[in-house]
């Protein structure tokens, strides 16, 4: 595919790791972008909104070519509970409803690429994941499926959503990573559980890559922005700690991380061996294809 030309593009959660790393991207290649923020706008490149109200004047959309909303709470920040529980879910949904209602008043089929997650699939063990499997059960399943649903009103005006199904990014200051940096550099990293459960890991580099590839390719529906080999949680422990030259031998059982961060230790050693079938078929190459590369690049950013 040739160079696309310049376009027009609206962020939604532009303040965090992806979403600043995704905004520069974009800049660099000379894309315009314009950056949705919840405080007051400091120039023309931002727009200022509340997507509590679940409302966005579709002008704002005016001259736009593409949506992407990467917004929504940390899911690591705080422990679970009901409150919590419903924070994660509305600073998901109450954002992505405001953007597909706005892009179904505009009457232009502005394609929609939206944040979503691999949680989808739930814990399914060894079994291999494509965008065909079907859904799994617990919290961040149904957390996946309304901020999925909250699409709607953009895909039934017939605009193309592309649904975002993020596994972990390995990235500088990434909220999966930055703590278990900081674990293998004390010594102190090691398997999770067991550390038999597949993380679908992918790197902070080709996770923008992944996203501008959809962005060119206008592809829509279910889309795993994993890399293509997901690995055991051990094995991408033990390659932290050699890239660190610290051991990575030290488990932390299931029980203790239950009683370290509650609920959300259960998802932490789940297991998604979730494949990106449709990055691959459509023609993406990742530059980060194993863990060793992939664990290499990210220890070599946060130098």
């Amino acid at each position: 595919m040739s160079d696309p030309m310049p376009q027009r593009i609206a962020v939604a959660g532009s303040s965090g790791l992806i979403g600043g790393a995704l905004c520069r991207s974009l800049s660099a290649r000379g894309d315009d972008v314009v950056r949705l923020v919840r405080r007051p706008s400091r120039d023309a490149t931002e727009v200022s909104w509340d997507p509590s109200t679940r409302r966005l004047d579709p002008q704002v959309l005016d001259g736009v070519d593409a949506v992407i909303n990467l917004a929504g709470a940390s899911l690591g920040a705080r422990r679970w509970n009901a409150r919590q529980k419903v924070e994660l879910l509305r600073s998901r949904t109450d954002g992505t409803t405001a953007l597909a209602n706005a892009i179904a008043e505009t009457g232009r089929p502005v394609p929609l690429l939206n944040a979503s997650g691999v949680g989808y699939y739930g814990d399914r063990g060894d079994e291999i994941l494509t965008e065909e499997s079907a859904a799994g059960t617990g919290f961040l399943v149904d957390l996946v499926h309304a901020w999925e649903g909250a699409t709607e009103a953009a895909r039934a005006a017939g605009a193309p959503v592309a649904r975002l199904r993020t596994g972990i990014v390995l990235g500088r200051d990434g909220d999966a990573m930055r703590p278990l940096l900081r674990l293998t550099k004390l010594g102190l990293g090691g398997p999770l559980g067991n550390g038999r459960h597949f993380w679908p890991w992918i790197t902070l580099h080709d996770h923008v890559r992944a996203i501008e590839h959809v962005l060119d390719h206008r592809l829509e529906g279910a889309i795993n922005l994993t890399g293509p080999e997901p690995a055991r949680q051990r094995d991408i422990a033990s390659e932290m700690g050699r890239a660190l030259h610290r051991p990575a031998i030290v488990p932390a059982p299931r029980l203790a991380l239950r009683v370290v961060v509650g609920e959300m230790g259960n998802e932490i050693v789940s297991s998604q061996r979730a494949l990106p079938e449709r990055l691959l078929e459509s023609g993406f190459e990742h530059e980060h294809t194993n863990v060793r590369d992939a664990i290499e690049w990210m220890v070599g950013q946060s130098g």
